[in-house]
């Protein structure tokens, strides 16, 4: 079923979260929505290994360089680990490789993103090669999604 990507679900679920607050639905219960101790270890490893194209994108978002936005990268929420996230925006930058491209890949990220939808964040992908060769046209792309559009100017 790889050809086809259904689209993103309108109506998320009520709440994920069951009446103790711990994550339901996903491989049983999950005690931590945010930052799971039990992926601390690899988020540690995806953060010591970053890509290119991960190191070159940090490096213009770390430190609140990026229009004062406060971005964490190998940051957890629920089964996943995110690429970048900014909580203030509820965002998530994700970089993707050739990797991406494979069916199964496309299924994995097409869920992660409907998880992540039903939790009320956004997600927005570039691929590592438009970071390594237009890291200036996904700063732009991405200062849409974390600034307000100018509100119109009346004469006065």
């Amino acid at each position: 079923m790889c050809g086809f990507i259904p689209p993103l679900k309108s109506n998320p679920p009520s709440s994920p979260l069951n009446v103790r607050g711990e994550l339901r639905g996903v491989k049983g219960v999950m005690k931590f929505l945010r930052n799971d101790p039990t992926l601390k270890q690899r988020r540690r490893e995806l953060r010591r290994n970053q890509t290119e194209a991960e190191k070159i994108l940090w490096a213009q978002l770390r430190n609140k360089q990026f229009y004062g936005m406060k971005f964490f990268r190998q940051y957890s929420i629920g089964p996943y680990i995110l690429d970048f996230y900014c909580s203030t925006m509820k965002l998530v930058v994700e970089l993707d490789g050739g990797q991406h491209n494979q069916c199964e890949n496309n299924e994995y990220d097409l869920a992660r993103s409907e998880y992540l939808k039903a939790q009320g964040i956004d997600v927005i992908r570039f691929w590592n090669n438009e970071v390594l060769l237009d890291i200036q046209g996904v700063l732009a792309e991405l200062a849409l999604k974390v600034t307000p559009p100018n509100p119109p100017s009346f004469p006065p």
